[in-house]
Order: structure tokens, then C-alpha cells, then sequence
């Protein structure tokens, strides 16, 4: 006998749609994340030394990734790194691994910058293209932002080849924004900021990923949706987790609706923690 997924058996659902995993096959193209993509394609196809996507924590910036990693096809190398840091020559370590390049202990600094190098030419000369992700790239210092523009200078001529894509949370446009920054900002040729959703698109996101599960949709009252919206400032990661509560409490209750009065008690047994220290947005 299968076991139950939680409440999603009893919503006649064939998964939990709020899990926090990020999951392109759920994704809901709202209109800025479908912008946020086509910036993102805009960046390879145009041969842009640098794409810059940022966003509040959970607005969706590793799900879009992923969907733009299965959108990618064999011509094209991808070295994802994540949460990178360290100072001087520790950062093309990062990248070399990401690359499956093997780094031989004790190698200098511009020994790994030729390695590095030599690969890329390589890739190129067999038509590939190599692109660097930076995931979480608000945690790399001043100078490993100046590190990565170095980078860039293997480019020669009217081909790149190098292309980099640095994703992070709101504090990365205050570093590239950063005085001493102005050589790597004037490389950034396509850049997007997602931030948090309107009451009408989470309306239309809760909607989506009960519909992907297979549900109606319609398992969440307006009034309800309206509170998750104004607790969670329309953020995806926190909706999906305001809302696996609420699913679950519903159940618990026998109530086949999310009515707002459950979501009052969601809140009221405080186990909700996600809405706690949501910074102020910044204007663009």
C-alpha cells in the first residue's frame, strides 16, 4: 500500500505542491520571471560579458536557473559555483573545479589562470562556449568581484569566450554599484532585479502549482490568498511555505478549503517562521 504524502492524498493531489525544493517543472512564469528569463537568454545569445540577476531570498532566482541549465545544449560548458569565497586565487580554484579542470597542490596563481585560459580557448576552438554561474554571488568580496572582471580579459576580439552570470540577493547590486566597482559594472550588458509578487500573482502562482499537483485551484479561498499575501509580501519561497502549512492544517481539520480563518491559526501557533526579518524591498 502506497503511503500518504502528507495531506496530498486527501486533496486528491499526486504531490505536495508547496515543497521549498526548487522544481522547474513547477515554475509560473509570472511576468517579471518570464523578463528575468528572457534577460537571462538575451545574455547568452548576445555573447554579454556579464548578466546580473538579483533578488530578495526566495524570489525565485535558483529555479530559474535550473530551467535555464535544461534549456542548454551541448555546445555550451556551464561551471555552476556556488557560494564562493576566499580571496586572491582561491576564487579560479572554485571555478576550475566547477569545471572539471584537475589543479595539481602547489600551483601558483598564474599557473591556474593559464590553465584556466587554455581550456577556454580550447572549448572555443571546438565550438563551445563556457559560462560561469555565480549563485549566492553577494557573499564574494570586493576584490573577488575585481577577480571575476579579470577573468573577463581572457576575452579577445569581437567573440567571447567567457561569459559569466552572477546571481545573488539585493546586496550584490550594492556592491556592483560600489564606486570602486565602475570597471565591472561597465561590463554587466544585461541585468534584471525580480522582486517580490502582486496580490493578483500570487493569486494566479497558488493557483498554478495546485493545478501542476492536480488540483481545482480553488482550494484556497481569495480572503485567504489575501492574508498569505500580505504575511509573506508576495516572496515565492515563503508563499509555498505559508501555504504548505495552511494544506496541512486544513487537513488535520477535515477541511477540504483553506479558509483565512486557518491561516489565523497557522500564525496564531506560530510556526510560521518564514515572514520574520523580511527586509524593507529597496527601489530599484
Amino acid at each position: 500500500m502506497a503511503r500518504p504524502i502528507l495531506y496530498a492524498d486527501y486533496f486528491g493531489l499526486s504531490e505536495r505542491p508547496f515543497a521549498l525544493q526548487p522544481d522547474p517543472s513547477f515554475i509560473y512564469w509570472s511576468g517579471q520571471h518570464r523578463r528575468a528569463f528572457s534577460v537571462l537568454e538575451f545574455g547568452i545569445m548576445s555573447s554579454a560579458p556579464i548578466t546580473l540577476i538579483t533578488g530578495e531570498i526566495g524570489a525565485g532566482k535558483t529555479t530559474l536557473l535550473r530551467a535555464l541549465l535544461d534549456r542548454l545544449d551541448d555546445h555550451v560548458i556551464v561551471g555552476l559555483i556556488s557560494n564562493a569565497q576566499g580571496g586572491r586565487g582561491e576564487l579560479i580554484q572554485w571555478v576550475l573545479n566547477a569545471l572539471d579542470v584537475d589543479i595539481e597542490p602547489g600551483e601558483t596563481y598564474v599557473q591556474l589562470f593559464q590553465k584556466l585560459q587554455e581550456f577556454i580557448i580550447g572549448e572555443y576552438a571546438m565550438g563551445r562556449k563556457v559560462i560561469l554561474i555565480f549563485d549566492e554571488a553577494q557573499n564574494l568580496s570586493i576584490e573577488g568581484l575585481e577577480e571575476l572582471r579579470l577573468l573577463t580579459n581572457i576575452n579577445s576580439g569581437k567573440d567571447e569566450l567567457l561569459q559569466l552570470i552572477l546571481v545573488g540577493q539585493p546586496e550584490l547590486r550594492d556592491l556592483v554599484l560600489n564606486p570602486r566597482m565602475r570597471q565591472l559594472a561597465q561590463r554587466i550588458t544585461a541585468s534584471f532585479h525580480l522582486t517580490p509578487m502582486d496580490l493578483p500573482a500570487t493569486e494566479h502562482y497558488i493557483s498554478h502549482r495546485l493545478r501542476h499537483a492536480g488540483g481545482s485551484g480553488e482550494e484556497f479561498t481569495p480572503e485567504a490568498i489575501a492574508e498569505i499575501h500580505q504575511v509573506t509580501r508576495g516572496i515565492p519561497r515563503l508563499v509555498n511555505q505559508m501555504c504548505d502549512f495552511a494544506m496541512l492544517y486544513a487537513w488535520s481539520a477535515e477541511s477540504h478549503t483553506v479558509t483565512e480563518q486557518i491561516i489565523d491559526e497557522v500564525l496564531k501557533d506560530q510556526v510560521f517562521f518564514g515572514a520574520h526579518g523580511i527586509p524593507e524591498e529597496k527601489p530599484a
